[in-house]
């Protein structure tokens, strides 16, 4: 199989590669290639202007300016990254033992990293350069100093949210020590932002040393740097312009290398710039609308870009929702469920690419609105539960601020007006009106799902996207959040489309059911089908996994053997066939489309299993 082709960087990533490698090539070259041309005095050649042989002039003793910026490289660069590795080096240590030491020297540490921030870094750094003595040494070790505060609060800040983690409780409850903890458990988990700040903190320091030097604190004559060489031309800088200009053009170089190479770094960090996005050509309209649906979605397809090649989670999905009707979606981790909720929410994130026959809600083609409108439509037509609470809800703020924030905006309503709603909803979902003045930390993981619920009501949705409400609840939780979603579904007809990997939940509480394997739907049939009518093989390993009181306790309960397929690795037959006991030479070459069975049913199998045959 042809591996799959890598994406090109970005314009800035280019830019700033080149721009690094060539502060590299001229630190390690410039002094052998211009060095004897930036030491040697020439007495009939001093002061002059720029010229044929002199590009940027000379200097008071004839020495071509323009040789010695690209010979002051070196000495300009090492001291900066130097003092920035001692400065993080100390400053992070310093930060992150707040995560493995007692809570008395962790409030010590704590107070000590507070009163070093109080003073300003440069002032330090001017300060410490005096008492150490000027030359390059003392102005190394001044900024490292004035840098450890800064790196001493970063890293005290992100080994608080690891200091948490059960990881590093397990690793204390075997005993380890402070010193393996963090080289361990705390240091791996919060290299990765540690490192962008320190490309970018050599940048400033680059900029700080060469002020030293300006001043008279740094490099010291007859060695020299940018910041030295800037102060010897400035006065003439109104005569001859260039020879002062030349070195703060150097430092202002190679401070922005150092910029963009942060960001490039924190891009790729953070997964937001993989590739350039190309110009997608304006969506063309849906197709006719149906009457009668809340929800129109036929031939839906997501793209994602990654370093190593573009995947298609889900690939032609269709589904369609009436009022009151509640649709289950179903099938394993990495099906592609959550992704086509997200889809229809548009909430994928920014380089995904949606393609799609026909999208409407509520008989309004997404496709035709312009993005404000799109957003505001969404946002009254349509309300999501996410899987997680706990994340979705702002922690900062009061539940009564986040369950009025849409009506306030989308429906102009008052804040006692919008508050009395909220209270409203808040009884709906059988929890006290008093909660409003909670934030969400105070509150139980099914009271944060009842609350995300309610927040949906506050627009009065024609439907609700339930992504895996239920997942980490008990099952007394777990059974009111259904009764909630389907008195929900009574009172107010709103149709619901209900995710879960969980198919004996889905079968005793939807009305239809759609089983998705890997991005495709491969069965839809009425859920009281699913105990013995399923006739796609994948449903069937589904439903004959799901444990049973009957069963025998002596054997191991049956799963779906094998592992789903490799997204990047499309084969041009059933996704499922490499995991299919029915598979058959014809399965692996072509893909079998989701045919009709009858009225209600349809399945996505060259071979479907007979309707009479129960798999034990």
């Amino acid at each position: 199989m042809p591996r799959p082709t890598r994406h090109p960087r970005s314009p800035m990533a280019w830019i700033s590669a080149v721009m690094l490698t060539s502060l590299l090539v001229l630190a390690v070259a410039a002094p052998l290639v211009w060095g004897t041309a930036a030491d040697r005095p020439d007495p009939f050649a001093v002061l002059q202007g720029p010229s044929a042989a002199h590009p940027f002039g000379t200097d008071n003793l004839g020495r071509d300016v323009l040789a010695r910026v690209l010979t002051a490289t070196r000495p300009s660069l090492l001291p900066a990254l130097a003092a920035t590795v001692l400065g993080a080096t100390g400053g992070v240590l310093l930060g992150a033992a707040t995560a493995v030491v007692g809570p008395r020297a962790r409030r010590l540490v704590a107070g000590l990293i507070t009163l070093l921030l109080a003073f300003p870094a440069l002032l330090v750094a001017m300060f410490l350069a005096v008492v150490f003595g000027a030359g390059a040494g003392g102005a190394v070790l001044a900024l490292a100093v004035a840098g450890v505060p800064g790196f001493a609060r970063l890293a005290q800040t992100l080994a608080a949210a690891v200091a948490g983690t059960d990881h590093l409780a397990a690793a204390r409850v075997l005993g380890l020590r402070r010193h393996r903890l963090l080289w361990r458990h705390v240091l791996p988990n919060i290299a990765e932002p540690l490192l962008l700040a320190a490309t970018t903190a050599a940048g400033t320091a680059l900029v700080a040393l060469s002020g030293l030097s300006f001043l008279g604190l740094g490099v010291q004559p007859p060695d020299y740097d940018w910041g030295q060489l800037l102060n010897q031309g400035l006065d003439r800088i109104y005569a001859d312009p260039l020879p002062a200009l030349a070195p703060g053009l150097a430092v202002l170089y190679a401070a922005l290398t150092f910029q963009l190479l942060g960001e490039v770094l924190a891009r790729r960090v953070a997964g937001r710039d993989p590739a350039p996005r190309t110009p997608a050509s304006p969506p063309a309209p849906s197709g006719p609308a149906e009457e009668g649906l809340v929800l129109q979605v036929e031939d839906l397809s997501v793209e994602l870009p990654t370093p190593d090649g573009t995947i298609r989670p889900v690939r032609g999905v269709s589904l369609a929702l009436r009022p009151g009707e509640i649709v289950g979606l179903v099938g394993e981790s990495g099906s592609g469920k959550s992704l086509t909720a997200l889809a229809v929410a548009d909430l994928l994130p920014e380089r995904a690419r949606v393609t799609r026959r026909t999208l409407r809600l509520l008989g309004a083609d997404l496709a035709t609105m312009t993005p404000k409108q799109r957003d505001r439509h969404l946002a009254t037509a349509l309300a999501t539960v996410f899987q997680n609470p706990a994340s979705a809800l702002n922690p900062s703020l009061r539940i009564s601020t986040q369950l009025t924030e849409a009506v306030r905006a989308h429906r102009g309503a008052s804040r006692a007006r919008a508050e009395a709603e909220a209270a409203e909803a808040l009884r709906r979902v059988a929890l006290p009106p008093a909660l409003l003045r909670s934030r969400p930390h105070q509150l139980s993981g099914g009271q944060r799902q009842r609350v995300m619920i309610a927040a949906g009501l506050m627009v009065r949705p024609a439907l609700v996207i339930a992504d895996e409400p239920t997942t980490a609840l008990d099952v007394t939780v777990q059974r009111q959040i259904t009764r909630l979603l389907g008195d929900l579904r009574r009172d107010t007809a709103t149709a619901i489309l209900f995710i879960s990997h969980d198919i004996a939940l889905v079968g005793g509480f939807c009305d239809r059911v759609l089983v998705m394997y890997a991005g495709s739907v491969v069965e839809s049939l009425p859920a009281d089908r699913l105990a013995d009518g399923t006739r796609h093989p994948y449903t069937r390993a589904l439903v004959a996994s799901v444990p049973d009181l009957t069963a025998d306790r002596d054997r191991p309960l049956p799963t779906v053997e094998g592992a789903p397929p490799d997204p990047l690795a499309t084969a041009p037959g059933c996704a499922f066939e490499p995991r299919c006991p029915r598979r058959r030479d014809h399965c692996a070459e072509q893909a079998p489309p989701l045919g009709d069975l009858d009225a209600v049913h349809r399945v996505a199998c060259w071979y479907p299993v007979a309707a009479e045959v129960v798999v034990s």
